[in-house]
């Protein structure tokens, strides 16, 4: 009988035991190998992506302007200022696209400043891909039940999301925002110093957390979590000296800001905003009545479950009433009710369905996919053509939460 050599059975046996390690190798070498390409690309074709950093659509570009200005101890909020820094990279449009979120969010801006116009967008991408990675991971953990890598399901309906795709469309913040959101549902009993903290991140935009920000001050005073408190108060202490620091008129300057961008007159492509243009034109006071009522409901639903309030179980559907309600909202800020949407998966994904079930399920699915070939067309949000979206995550929300109590459906 043949017999192998003693040495070579000896390294095959070597072989055989590091053969995972290996495979952990390979998968880093190929992750390696994929920066690398990427980063070659951006290089060697830059003048030909270059106008994209520079599309007035694209918030990244406001973004890069308010933190070099930031770094130059000039005013962030100047129209006329960020729109001479945007015609140096090549900006066209005639107004300049300017930051709006509240000063004390100024600070997710500054290492932009850093860099050019073109590197800021693609440090920006890098930054939302991360946050967006991150949630993930912690809504597996909140309503996938396991420490594991993401079910297949999850990285799917995160991935084509379509306010996700929408955000990365338009270079957005929401991604930031959501993580915000994901750290403190997350936190806040286990870490509630960081899980304040995490809170401060979703100040930026608070009329896109409308339901659910008047709530968490509720809870904190009749819960006595003062641990969570003291971590949001000294996190946006620290926001607010920071952004005082370059700029110590700073707030007056916002507040000039927004009355040159006169907000009243601007048409806003939220379901409140389509109300107003359809019936009530005139009256901007109207456009914030859905959003009184957002808060009346959130603290009705805090007060219906305080006996038994979980932020893992009961947060997501204030988000959705948030986003449903808000006065001022734009397709890609639906990128923060992803926690929903994937806490409607977790439902769905544990029950044996039927065949309407699945039906219904491939409805929402080719709503989803609809607005993404609306994404794909290139319409501007500005139009108000994706209005309609809020209705269909509320809808999905409201479906799937029928799932969370039956056996099958």
């Amino acid at each position: 009988m043949y017999r192998l050599p003693a040495r070579l059975v000896a390294g095959l046996l070597v072989v055989a035991s590091v053969r995972t390690p290996l495979k952990k190798l390979c998968s880093i070498a190929a992750r390696v190998l994929l920066l690398a390409t990427l980063i070659w690309v951006l290089f060697a074709h830059r003048h030909q992506i270059e106008t994209n950093a520079v599309d007035g659509k694209r918030d990244s570009l406001a973004y890069w302007a308010a933190g070099k200005l930031q770094l130059h101890r000039q005013n962030p909020y100047s129209p006329t200022a960020v729109l001479a820094l945007q015609r140096s990279q090549g900006f066209q449009a005639l107004k300049p696209r300017m930051f709006r979120p509240l000063p004390w969010s100024l600070w997710m801006t500054l290492p932009l400043g850093l860099l050019d116009g073109y590197w800021a967008w693609i440090a920006w991408l890098a930054i939302s891909l991360a946050a967006l990675m991150l949630s993930l991971r912690h809504c597996w953990r909140l309503y996938g039940g396991q420490n594991g890598s993401p079910s297949s399901a999850f990285v799917v309906a995160t991935y084509l999301f379509a306010p996700v795709v929408g955000c990365f469309v338009w270079a957005q913040m929401s991604t930031v925002l959501l993580l915000g959101v994901v750290l403190f549902l997350e936190f806040q009993e286990e870490r509630p110093l960081w899980a304040g903290a995490a809170l401060t991140i979703t100040f930026a935009k608070p009329h896109i957390f409308i339901a659910l920000l008047p709530v968490v001050a509720v809870w904190l005073i009749f819960r006595k979590k003062w641990s969570l408190f003291a971590g949001a108060v000294a996190a946006f202490a620290l926001e607010c000296l920071l952004a005082l620091s370059f700029d110590p008129s700073v707030f007056s300057h916002y507040r000039q800001m927004l009355q040159t961008e006169a907000l009243q007159s601007e048409f806003i492509p939220a379901l409140s905003g389509m109300v107003r243009v359809f019936f009530f034109r005139e009256h901007f006071w109207v456009q914030f009545a859905p959003a009184v009522l957002g808060v009346v409901w959130g603290l009705w639903y805090y007060w219906k479950n305080a006996g038994h309030w979980n932020w893992t179980e009961h947060g997501p559907a204030l988000l959705i009433a948030s986003l449903l309600t808000t006065p001022y909202d734009k397709f890609q800020d639906e990128t923060v009710l992803l926690p929903a949407i994937l806490q409607g998966v977790a439902w769905l994904s544990a029950r044996k369905l039927r065949l309407r079930s699945q039906l219904a399920i491939l409805v929402f699915a080719i709503f989803d996919l609809l607005l993404l070939l609306v994404l794909n067309a290139r319409m501007d949000v500005s139009t108000g053509i994706y209005f309609w979206s809020s209705l269909v995550w509320f809808s999905w929300y409201w479906y799937a939460s029928r799932f969370s109590q039956q056996e099958d459906c």
